[in-house]
């Protein structure tokens, strides 16, 4: 009898124990499918702002609800191989017109202002795609994306503009290393 009560006592912990393994499995599932992904910074084409190696959570529920805007750092697949996830930031929106001209990027024909997350030496160079002075127009739910290390980055200068479904989502929080964990900047463009 005793033994009996032994036996049942463990069988209802092992059930307990499966039951708590299958909803922590299938809230993770959850999250990792619909609200938040790890990346991992892989190369330095976002450098000074992110480096190679380090965490984000990638937020994608936001783009579910509004669009990217310019300025944010988002995680799409790679152009011409889906298989990889770049990160790099939203510079040009769809239905602007955009060009690299003397070193700086002008959206509509206006210069905008980089300071807050590049240096001011920085120039940006046109690519394959952005030829010198071309004037770019930018597709419906399409984005102009470049990287903060401009002369050390494969991005829309090269390749073209990144479709909406392409975007998995906005890098949120960088969690590691620890001493740099926090939410990842956001800066506003006039």
């Amino acid at each position: 009898m005793e033994n009996e009560t032994i036996l049942k006592r463990f069988w209802l912990w092992f059930l307990d124990f499966v039951e708590t393994i299958v909803i922590a499995l299938a809230i993770f599932v959850v999250m990792y499918r619909f609200l938040f992904q790890p990346h991992q910074v892989q190369g330095n084409s976002m450098f000074d702002n992110f480096y190679n190696g380090e965490y984000l959570l990638t937020d994608k529920l936001s783009y579910r609800f509004k669009a990217p805007e310019r300025g944010d750092i988002i995680v799409f697949k790679a152009p011409k191989n889906e298989d990889y996830d770049y990160i790099k930031r939203v510079i040009g929106l769809p239905g602007e017109r955009i060009k690299i001209l003397n070193g700086k990027v002008y959206i509509n024909d206006q210069p905008i202002d980089e300071s807050p997350y590049l240096d001011k030496a920085i120039i940006t160079q046109s690519g394959y795609f952005s030829r010198e002075g071309l004037t770019i127009n930018i597709a419906a739910d399409n984005y102009f994306v470049m990287g903060d290390n401009r002369m050390n980055s494969s991005d829309s200068r090269d390749w073209g503009t990144v479709p909406r479904q392409n975007i998995i989502g906005k890098a949120w929080l960088r969690y590691w290393p620890l001493n740099k964990i926090g939410l990842v900047d956001k800066y506003p463009y006039d």
